[in-house]
């Protein structure tokens, strides 16, 4: 058993209500979503991502993602992966949703670059999906994407396409704030799921 495998097997999340009851502690939490929890692995510059056991499957998924765009500047290194797992770079820096509850700007350059980090992920074969304030980072004025399982995805996903088309037509604009409390962006999220709603990921 190596250090990773160690670490995953460490954490222990409830099947039925993907509760976290433990984890090892040289891990430090620092994220939850809707699949899954993110640790820092301390005194080192990686993060340890957990699936919950009902999503251990999409560890393969992501891994697989990652393998086949390390060569591309905008993703974090991968490091590993195995039954539920996954291991790569730790991220500092703001989420575009911390950005705007904090009031730290957002330029065109990083919508941009958000922009190339898709058509470079396409070249790849891919179908990059699923892409929210929530799993972009700037990290020294660069953004980095995070959590690609869905980049394998089979519909086409036009949330960026809405985001980016938000920040040209209401973020730019002088009488738009540039800080927005969390409970209102994650009610327009809400609103959003709700009139966007698709059907369950599918992977190739």
């Amino acid at each position: 058993m190596n250090k990773y495998s160690g670490l995953a097997n460490s954490v222990v999340i409830n099947p039925k209500n993907h509760k976290l009851i433990h984890y090892d502690a040289s891990l430090t939490l620092i994220g939850a979503g809707r699949s899954a929890y993110v640790f820092k692995i301390n005194n080192t510059n990686q993060a340890l991502k957990i699936f919950f056991p009902s999503h251990q499957y999409l560890a393969n998924v992501e891994a697989d993602v990652y393998k086949s765009i390390q060569h591309i500047n905008y993703f974090p290194k991968f490091y590993e992966s195995g039954i539920g797992y996954l291991v790569i770079d730790y991220i500092e820096g703001y989420t575009l949703f911390e950005c705007l509850t904090r009031g730290i700007p957002i330029s065109e350059n990083n919508i941009k670059e958000v922009d190339m980090a898709i058509q470079l992920a396409r070249k790849e074969g891919l179908n990059p999906s699923d892409i929210h304030l929530r799993n972009i980072i700037i990290h020294n004025g660069k953004i980095k994407m995070i959590d690609v399982a869905r980049f394998k995805q089979v519909e086409t996903d036009k949330q960026w396409i809405d985001l980016k088309n938000a920040f040209y037509h209401l973020y730019t604009k002088s009488f738009f704030p540039k800080k927005i409390p969390a409970f209102i962006l994650n009610g327009i999220a809400v609103l959003y799921k709700r009139f966007n709603r698709k059907s369950a990921i599918q992977v190739n």
